[in-house]
């Protein structure tokens, strides 16, 4: 499962990447990038649980 996240990138390009992204945002950086990536992430599946539970009670209906 985790190669088919990946796309299939083995472990030199991860490690091309990883130099590439402490060479940018410098190796102190990193775990706030890390901690905010995850804070998004956790936003977006409850965004999706809450969507999900409105469109499973169906339209409401409107008084007249």
């Amino acid at each position: 499962m985790l190669s088919f996240m990946l796309g299939g990138l083995g472990m030199p390009e991860l490690i091309i990447i990883l130099v590439i992204l402490i060479l940018l945002f410098g190796a102190r950086r990193l775990p706030d990038l890390a901690k905010g990536l995850g804070q998004s992430i956790r936003s977006f599946k409850e965004g999706a649980a809450d969507a999900a539970k409105i469109e499973d009670k169906g339209p409401t209906e409107q008084p007249k």
